[in-house]
């Protein structure tokens, strides 16, 4: 998509009319600002309509962590437009009254109705599964009720369903709860025109379910991308809870009298961190993929700050740590390596046949995993490391090239003699080890330059 790089001031402010595609852009944003921010209606055209659309588009932008700018950006845009909780994102935006929590611990929840995208067992099972995650961390018990009213009342329902809070359609908005209290506190809908599912196919209900819940127990949103409570969905495999999460309700509720043995998702890096460290790094189509813990950042040079997203959001089949990963342009495949397996991606889809093991590839039983890979355009080949040593690989062949393994410490001089990731860019290696980061000549055999690990991600 082009970056639509409109000023506010001139959008509203000219007398010539936009096009279409601007236009469009510029009402979905109002709408997702006056539904997510508190953008007051009916400024279009007052004196202070530019002003105020800015300062809520900032906010948009600091609480998604990307550049603040004030302007409609694609990556602005392109955030308005994944699928979402409809709970605003800022709690005094939302009209509830802050820390609302149930006075008691024993909460009551009924199923009202169910969707026909799932069989009525496995509804019940990813309800309930969705409550277990609360309660294993705090003191609260879960009731189910068949008739009646119930503290947690669940229902699927499309459009306008009977709260003034209307879904629209397939993707956008999926669910939304309402915080503790009486009448429709707690209360919990599902938009019965998605498509609901019990893997990553579609959208996943425990997943959608379980964040639902903590926002009917009192949880606001986070603008942590690794918490459960983030607004935007992901699929993940996994204990759903992070480390903010658990902080987050048991602030409400305290802990578990009797703590059930958790392990809680790792929060989504700061790309900006002193100690920064890089699991993987390759290019993709003339953008750059820099692989940390279960999360990668996209850095397109159209693109003004780096995207970040969840590993398994774009690839579900792939594990949550990617080991090492390496293009190759000529083929127009990405390679990702997790343990002692690869896997194939043309673009952003699995290649038929993968995964498969690295040891294909020529290289011993002895290596476990592969710590970092990168092509070299201009031989052709691909360098393999693992551990202290590293192997060359000739794509057009298939073969390791004989005489391998050799030491970094003995080809690669002024190196570290481990790599974590690696990349090339005309003539230059570029090895990240821990919070370091070396531009190598390829030629001349020698470190020219030594960076932080991050200056890559404008830090």
């Amino acid at each position: 998509m082009t970056p639509l790089l409109l000023l506010l001031l001139v959008a509203y402010s000219s007398a010539l009319p936009l096009p279409s595609e601007e236009t469009d852009s510029y009402v979905q944003a109002e709408k997702y600002l006056r539904r997510f921010y508190g953008l007051p209606a009916g400024l279009r055209g007052g004196p202070r309509a530019p002003a105020a659309l800015q300062a809520k588009i900032e906010e948009m932008q600091s609480f998604f962590n990307l550049e603040v700018t004030g302007n409609l950006d694609a990556n602005t845009l392109e955030v308005m437009k994944l699928p979402r909780c409809g709970v605003p994102d800022v709690a005094e935006y939302n009209h509830f009254p802050r820390h609302l929590k149930w006075d008691h611990d024993n909460v009551t929840f009924r199923i009202v109705n169910y969707t026909p995208d799932l069989k009525k067992s496995d509804v019940d099972r990813a309800i309930r599964n969705a409550l277990n995650v609360w309660s294993d961390v705090t003191p609260l018990t879960f009731k189910k009720l068949y008739h009646g009213n119930a503290d947690i009342m669940i229902a699927f329902g499309e459009k306008e369903h009977g709260d003034y809070n209307p879904f629209d359609g397939p993707d956008g908005l999926l669910a939304h709860a309402y915080p503790p209290g009486i009448g429709i506190g707690g209360d919990t809908h599902f938009d019965e025109e998605e498509h609901w599912t019990k893997d990553s196919a579609a959208y996943n209900l425990f997943l959608v379910a379980t964040h639902e819940f903590g926002h009917a127990l009192g949880m606001s949103h986070s603008s942590d991308a690794g918490a459960l409570m983030y607004p935007v969905y992901s699929y993940a495999t996994g204990y759903p809870l992070s480390e903010d999460d658990i902080d987050g309700i048991q602030a409400l509720y305290g802990p578990n009298p009797n703590p059930r043995k958790v392990k809680p998702k790792p929060d989504a890096p700061d790309k900006c961190d002193p100690m920064m460290s890089f699991d993987a790094v390759t290019e993709l189509r003339g953008e750059t993929l820099i692989f940390k813990d279960r999360f990668y950042w996209r850095i397109h040079p159209q693109m003004p700050e780096p995207e970040q997203t969840l590993i398994k959001s774009t690839w579900p089949s792939i594990p949550n740590k990617v080991d090492a990963a390496y293009e190759n342009p000529e083929k127009d495949l990405v390679f990702l390596f997790s343990g002692i397996k690869v896997w194939a991606m043309n673009g952003y889809t699995l290649v038929e046949g993968y995964p498969k093991y690295i040891h294909k590839l020529g290289l011993p039983k002895s290596v476990r995993k592969v710590d970092a890979a990168v092509y070299i355009r201009d031989t052709g080949k691909t360098l393999f490391f693992a551990e202290e040593d590293y192997w060359s690989y000739d794509e057009a062949t298939g073969t390791m090239d004989s005489g391998y393994p050799r030491t970094i410490e003995t080809d690669f001089p002024g190196m570290d003699d481990e790599v974590d990731a690696a990349a090339y860019h005309y003539g230059y290696l570029y090895f990240f080890h821990e919070h370091v980061q070396y531009e190598y000549s390829y030629n001349s055999r020698k470190v020219m330059r030594i960076l932080r690990t991050n200056s890559i991600l404008n830090c």
